[in-house]
């Protein structure tokens, strides 16, 4: 029996996978050019030199790429500011020592990443108002869970009074950090860590006393 020869015919699975990385790539590409309202499911199968039809083998239409594409972003993001400021609260040596170094790692990964893809930011923070249940909002509150679970480890006892402060500082730093993106103010990158490191330190030592948080205000 001879042996076939010649190339081996990839698995349809990973022809699958190829076409789905493709389509989403497109995707993007379509989103920071055309922005959401432009973006259109033939867009989309052209920007990736595939046909509509070929493209509905995979996604059901243009809102289900989309939201493939931002959701990749923002777990991307999520993870990357999580671990910075886990890595950074792992290294400091207590609550004694100020919040400043864990809010300064956290804000150079966040300022980091969105100067990665800032077209992308863009649309985002111009195009997709944060909405209940939305993708930003959820982004948001898991941000707001990581930096509440953070300050109730470190000895803040008021459970309602840490949500309040946490949400508050995401908040914050998401308008602040976006702004400066969207705006390019005339001053550098560092002016801003520093500023933003003031700020957001200077906000939850105030709101810290005898190793909780203070429930009366800042001092």
């Amino acid at each position: 029996m001879t042996a076939r020869t010649g190339r081996r015919r990839e698995p349809r699975q990973e022809r699958s996978r190829q076409m789905v990385e493709r389509i989403v790539e497109a995707g993007r590409e379509v989103l920071v050019t055309r922005g959401y309202d432009g973006a259109s499911t033939n867009r989309i199968a052209a920007a990736a030199g595939i046909s509509p039809g070929s493209l509905y083998q995979y996604f059901p239409g243009k809102d289900a790429v989309l939201a493939e594409v931002l959701d990749r972003y923002l777990d991307a993001m999520e993870a990357r500011v999580s671990r910075a400021f886990l890595d950074a609260l792992s290294g400091a040596p207590g609550p004694e020592s100020g919040t400043a170094p864990a809010v300064r790692a956290t804000l150079e990964a966040l300022l980091d990443a969105f100067a990665e893809q800032p077209d992308l930011v863009r649309v985002i923070a111009e195009q997709l108002p944060r909405a209940p249940g939305g993708r930003r909002a959820a982004f948001a509150g898991r941000i707001d869970d990581l930096v509440a679970t953070a300050l109730l480890s470190r000895g803040a006892a008021d459970t309602g009074t840490v949500r309040a402060a946490a949400w508050t500082v995401v908040r914050t730093v998401e308008h602040l950090a976006t702004s400066y993106l969207l705006e390019s103010p005339d001053f550098g990158r560092d002016v801003v860590l520093d500023e933003l490191t003031a700020l957001v330190s200077g906000y939850l030592d105030a709101r810290w006393s005898g190793g909780r948080v203070a429930s009366d205000g800042p001092s």
